[in-house]
């Protein structure tokens, strides 16, 4: 059985399982915590709370607009700096490069992985993730705090699972949320083999 999610829970206990947004804001509104930013924030902010007892602020994010004469010295030979921000005018300087261009998950990981690297870097990395869209087995990343849409995926992808419904995704991914430890659906299979659902069963 998944604990009750509290300041009596170790920090082993509570990376061990999968709590839902509104919980991790309920937990933090108790608690006063912020419960401002993504269920990442929120679970790192706890994870702090419990191990140090310690009231994380969040971090402001700031959406000013550069400066115009900060905007013009933009080139694609400008450093990708470590407190990158994903800003209006970053979006609008690389789409006078790539008429397409937007913040697409994938290229605001490679940014904030390459620090040191340079706008050019990025403007390669843009093009060469645009040539693997158009290739048959192609499947866009899905980040991890997306964890259910990543779990029924890969349920759906596995020859096992063929003919079956949205609705026995959705059995296995609850069974497997109540269970200790990562939510993977490949690290699972065996749980799920042999847990009360069934969905293995031969008909």
């Amino acid at each position: 059985m998944r604990p009750e999610l509290s300041t009596k829970m170790t920090i082993l206990e509570f990376t061990n399982y999968y709590w839902l947004k509104k919980e991790l804001q309920e937990f933090c509104r108790t608690h006063e915590l912020s419960t401002s930013g993504s269920k990442l924030d929120l679970t790192k902010r706890i994870e702090l709370f419990l191990t140090t007892g310690k009231k994380q602020a969040p971090t402001r994010k700031k959406n000013k607009l550069l400066k115009k004469a900060d905007f013009e010295k933009l080139s694609l030979d400008t450093v990708i700096s470590v407190d990158i921000k994903f800003s209006q005018d970053l979006r609008v300087f690389f789409k006078t490069v790539l008429p397409n261009f937007h913040f697409s998950t994938y290229i605001q990981e490679y940014m904030k992985s390459n620090t040191g690297k340079t706008y050019r870097d990025v403007v390669h990395a843009w093009k060469q993730e645009e040539k693997r869209k158009k290739e048959p087995g192609y499947k866009r990343e899905i980040g991890p705090q997306f964890e259910y849409n990543q779990f029924t995926r890969d349920f759906f992808n596995d020859p096992i699972n063929k003919g079956k419904s949205r609705n026995d995704a959705i059995k296995a991914w609850k069974t497997i949320k109540s269970l200790p430890g990562d939510n993977v659906y490949a690290k699972n299979k065996c749980k799920l083999k042999e847990g009360p659902s069934s969905l293995y069963s031969e008909s």
